[in-house]
This record gives C-alpha cells, structure tokens and sequence, in this order.
C-alpha cells in the first residue's frame, strides 16, 4: 500500500492549489507584479508612515497590487501641491525675484521658509492620513 501524499491539491471550497513541502502544504499565492517606481522623498514619507501607523492598508494595498500605483499618485499630488503652495506664499510676501540679485541670503532664507510652510501643509493634508 503506496502512503505518498499528493504532491499538489486544490481545496473545492476557496480554490486555493497547495503543494506538498515535507509534510505540510503550502498555499500557491503570489502577489501581483507590480510597476517599478522610482520614490522621491514624499513617496518615501507616505510608504514609511503606511508600513508603521497604518499596517492593514499597507499590507492591503501590498497584497492587491496597489501600492505602487498609491505611492506614485501621492508622491505627484504632493510635488504639485508644494509648488503651487509656495506660488501662493510667495505673491504674499514681499519677496521679488530682483532680490535673488540684491539681497541673496534673504531671498534663499525666505524661500527655504516657504517651501518648510509648504511642506508641513502638504505631510498634513496627504502623507501623514
């Protein structure tokens, strides 16, 4: 009498194949491929805060083929948000590109200031939610 265990088996309920390794077996899932992206810092941001505060939708997003096309959307979302945010500042303060000439340090002071206002609204309206 021949007690080999079948190498695969497909349970009738869920549809799920396993395949037999040692004496146990293993579900066949594979996460979906996914699209090679390139993170800047603001995908990277948004990923980061997923993976530590927010781990079921990640691993949601992860699992669904998701994530990827998320990150990509936040990270462009957040870049154009940022630009468009220091333009606002930027026509309500009293800064004129004729100071990059006149007076350097100022102009890169107040900029650099505009672009942290413009930063901090953005981690509060996209990536830290």
């Amino acid at each position: 009498m021949n007690n080999e265990l079948p190498k695969t088996k497909i349970d009738k309920r869920t549809g799920i194949e396993y395949h037999l390794e040692g004496d146990y077996y293993i579900p066949n899932i594979v996460a979906p491929k996914q699209a090679k992206i390139t993170l800047n810092k603001y995908g990277r941001m948004r990923l980061n805060y997923l993976k530590e505060h927010k781990k079921v939708e990640y691993t949601i997003m992860l699992m669904d083929g998701t994530l990827n096309t998320h990150l990509k959307e936040i990270q462009e979302t957040a870049q154009t948000r940022i630009e468009q945010i220091i333009d606002e500042l930027k026509a309500k303060s009293d800064l004129t590109e004729n100071m990059k000439n006149t007076d350097m340090f100022y102009w890169i002071g107040t900029m650099n200031s505009l672009k942290a206002q413009a930063e901090e609204i953005v981690f509060s309206e996209l990536i830290y939610v």
